[in-house]
């Protein structure tokens, strides 16, 4: 069984631009949306949002093909400070094809450890993602 599961490799463009992304110095939300390359066994970036909250890059994720996403959230606690976390958010919904699903679960690990991300979560449904879940996510971090 394990050797049919495809591990897929980072692109490199993306890699350079995950690089970026992880020191960008803006004070909004960002996000850059990831999508497996089935021809080409890559992961590879399929958009890049600036100033976008966790409920409208709801919208822009499908509802029943996996995703990969690297969201920097502006995020206001409760005491005043502001703290931006890098959250890796792999979208994995039911209902999605089980060569897919097993190509993106695949590549996970290698995606969260090529970018260095901690902050790692998943949602089975597009819905899950608000800024409700998010924050509630990460609050174990604190």
């Amino acid at each position: 069984m394990a050797d049919s599961l495809v591990v897929c490799e980072v692109d490199p463009e993306l890699k350079e631009k995950l690089r970026k992304f992880r020191f960008r110095k803006e004070t909004t939300n960002g996000a850059i949306i990831m999508k497996v390359d089935k021809d080409r066994q890559l992961v590879v970036m399929e958009e890049e949002f600036q100033n976008i909250s966790p409920e409208e890059l709801r919208n822009e994720l499908p509802e029943r093909q996996p995703r990969f996403i690297v969201y920097s959230y502006k995020w206001v606690h409760e005491d005043g400070r502001v703290s931006y976390p890098l959250c890796f958010i792999f979208s994995s919904p039911v209902g999605c094809k089980p060569e897919q699903q097993m190509m993106y679960a695949g590549s996970k690990n290698r995606l969260v450890q090529t970018a260095e991300l901690t902050k790692v979560f998943e949602i089975r449904t597009t819905d899950d993602l608000t800024e409700a879940w998010l924050q509630e996510k990460l609050s174990f971090f604190r």
